[in-house]
């Protein structure tokens, strides 16, 4: 198989071809073919669906291995389109991995493939690592091979924690210092990302995204377990007394980033993409629980995981400034409309065991 980028000039003028497709492929009819990882989950589904709206000139293949928190219902619509197709593997398949590219050349890669949970990372860091940190050196490597671009869905985890007092917040210069073996898997996964830029001239971008959420989110994460859990008045667990603190970013203003970093990001570059939305766990659950009427007394506090990060907070000067983006969906907004689709997607989430 030949491996392009060899030459540290290469990956300079091959870059500056594809980003000619990438970014006006739409206008002058050429399209582009975009790979996407992880495309039956939550962001990478709802990604799914925004290419498909938005950019019908392309054509889109998802690989997703279908673990737990995968489901192709999301992907329904998606599958009666003529510009996209499914196919079942892990990314952590060298063998797969290398036929998919070769059958399919895209012209750019979408990670958003990932063991995702904190709480399973502390039981099993070695799933986390083998997904998310080798499984990602696999997509590099061929899209090393096949010339094309790669993008790295990251987490503001890599950072590690705030102090709850202040109002600092983590540039995309801040050292990495995860916490858990989940963040620690990313990390990993955006550092060999940007090595295979430094070293081989692979046109590589990282977005590091904050907590998302919104439709389509597998109810182990929290917003969606509050949910569930209020419909059912069944007690609300909230770790601590509640105090720990996260950016929320409502996820069609993340795709809607995602989207412009794919486009028109700079190869190299880390992009912090927050919602502006601190909110306490407590404040979260409280507001979940008026959007449901549902009284306050459901909510019970149990004792804190291990290593659990106090305050995590974006700045996102850089792709305001860079690339324009700013997010849409107010928190508030984003609560109703997403309860909103819970209520009304009961049969989707009452499969869950454990909830």
């Amino acid at each position: 198989m030949p491996i392009l980028y060899h030459n540290p000039a290469a990956p300079i003028n091959r870059w500056k071809t594809l980003r000619n497709v990438i970014e006006w492929g739409g206008e002058g009819g050429l399209g582009m073919k975009v790979l996407i990882t992880g495309g039956a989950g939550f962001i990478g589904g709802n990604f799914v669906r925004h290419q498909l709206e938005h950019r019908p000139e392309d054509s889109f293949v998802c690989l997703d291995a279908l673990t737990y928190a995968g489901n192709l219902s999301s992907l329904e619509e998606a599958m009666r389109r003529p510009n996209f197709r499914f196919v079942r593997g892990d990314i952590s398949d060298r063998d797969a991995v290398g036929r998919l590219f070769s059958q399919e050349r895209p012209d750019a890669l979408v990670n958003f493939a990932a063991e995702s949970h904190v709480d399973r990372s502390i039981g099993d860091p070695a799933l986390f690592l083998r997904t998310n940190a080798v499984g990602a050196q696999v997509l590099l490597d061929a899209c090393r091979a096949h010339g094309a671009r790669f993008l790295q869905i990251s987490t503001d985890e890599v950072y590690g924690d705030l102090p709850l007092e202040g109002d600092s917040a983590f540039t995309e210069g801040s050292p990495l210092r995860p916490s858990s073996p989940y963040s620690a898997s990313k990390a990993s996964a955006d550092l060999l990302a940007l090595a295979y830029f430094r070293t081989y001239g692979l046109p590589v971008t990282v977005a590091r995204a904050s907590n998302n959420f919104g439709p389509w989110q597998f109810p182990e994460k929290l917003i969606p377990k509050l949910i569930a859990r209020a419909l059912q008045n069944r007690p609300l667990p909230l770790y601590g007394h509640g105090g720990h603190v996260r950016d929320w970013l409502y996820v069609g203003d993340c795709v809607r980033a995602l989207d412009e970093i794919l486009r028109r990001g700079q190869p190299g570059e880390v992009y912090n993409v927050g919602g502006g939305n601190p909110r306490a766990n407590l404040d979260v659950a409280r507001a979940v629980l008026r959007a449901l009427e549902r009284p306050e007394s459901l909510i019970a506090f149990v004792p804190d995981r291990p290593g659990h990060d106090a305050r995590y907070a974006l700045d996102c000067a850089k792709i305001r400034r860079e690339l324009g983006w700013v997010p849409e969906i107010s928190f508030e907004d984003g609560i109703e409309s997403t309860v909103r689709w819970y209520v009304d997607h009961r049969a989707w989430w009452t499969k869950t065991p454990g909830l």
